[in-house]
């Protein structure tokens, strides 16, 4: 079968010709019906990622949902022709074991959830990465839940859902986009405000704020911001390092929290979100054969959303 692969940093994806899993012990092997790029996959084609990956040529693609084809000695949970998602973990495929960039990919079952009826193959790989890490960032390390008010910084892909998930377990919506084009999305989500900078919002008593820019900058104007006793969440790493007020971050007592990645759970209540209707991803959508193509186009910041592979059944 074809795979995309990673064979050194620099080089693009390379489509190789490899043979098709057989699933070990505890393993299931799952026919992909869809996966999605991720801008981790740049970081691992470009060096920033790289150390992750314990071999190469390693088939990338992290973010995977379709059918289980065959069962190893010893599975329990699923069964052939199972609908499935793959939670992404850097123990998981697209990391440590050959990924979604692939026909059929072979996973430990721990690492696989049921996919629920009705939810679209598309919308299942976006849930398993973007979805996952939002529904984490703003509801178990910001705590949101009904009447609160809560700033969503950067409204891409990570920060569309992220507000779609604060929206739809009652919250109200702030939204900072520095790029105006994208305020009638946040409009139509249902924001109750769109602005470039999250400092425009410093009269709301905004209780929570996530950062899903983090380009330092935006995560000071976040403490800043935020009432007395609030809690800012920072999920994204637009850049390394940055500065904050600590003098903020003292005296109005703010509770600062790193968020990175979420659980199977995580994942679970995102796609029962979505089979709600309450959240869905804002995606673009291209075949198999144009993967290697679509690793460019997100490198180069032409993806609104999320990119997602679908295969043909």
């Amino acid at each position: 079968m074809k795979a995309w692969q990673f064979t050194e940093v620099g080089a693009p994806l390379a489509l190789h010709e490899i043979p098709e899993p057989e699933p070990q012990p505890g393993e299931i092997v799952i026919e992909v019906r869809a996966a999605g790029l991720c801008h981790s996959d740049v970081g691992f084609l470009d060096g920033t990622l790289t150390s992750l990956l314990p071999f190469h040529p390693i088939t990338l693609g992290h973010e995977i949902a379709g059918v289980v084809a065959t069962t190893g000695a010893g599975v329990t949970r699923f069964a052939v022709g199972d609908r499935v998602a793959v939670p992404a973990a850097i123990e998981g495929p697209g990391t440590s074991s050959n990924g979604g960039f692939e026909r059929k990919v072979a996973v430990h079952e721990r690492l696989v959830i049921p996919l629920p009826e009705g939810i679209a193959w598309d919308q299942a790989a976006a849930a398993t990465d973007a979805g996952l890490t939002s529904y984490h960032a703003v509801i178990v390390q910001g705590g949101v839940g009904p009447g609160s008010k809560v700033g969503v910084i950067g409204l891409g892909g990570l920060g569309s859902l992220g507000a779609q998930i604060a929206l739809g377990v009652g919250a109200e919506v702030y939204v900072a986009e520095k790029n105006v084009k994208v305020h009638d999305f946040a409009r139509e989500l249902g924001a109750t405000a769109v602005g470039t900078r999250i400092t425009e919002f410093a009269d709301a008593g905004l209780d929570v704020i996530v950062d899903f820019a983090g380009f330092g900058t935006t995560t000071d104007e976040a403490v800043r911001t935020v009432r007395r006793d609030g809690r800012v969440v920072l999920v994204g790493l637009g850049v390394a390092e940055g500065s904050i007020n600590l003098q903020a971050l003292t005296l109005n007592q703010v509770h600062l929290i790193g968020s990175q990645a979420g659980t199977l759970e995580d994942c679970a209540a995102v796609l029962e979100l979505i089979a709600a209707g309450k959240v869905a991803s804002r995606i673009t959508r291209i075949g198999f054969d144009e993967i290697g193509e679509g690793i460019g186009r997100l490198e180069r910041g032409e993806v609104i959303g999320r990119l997602v592979a679908v295969y043909d059944a």
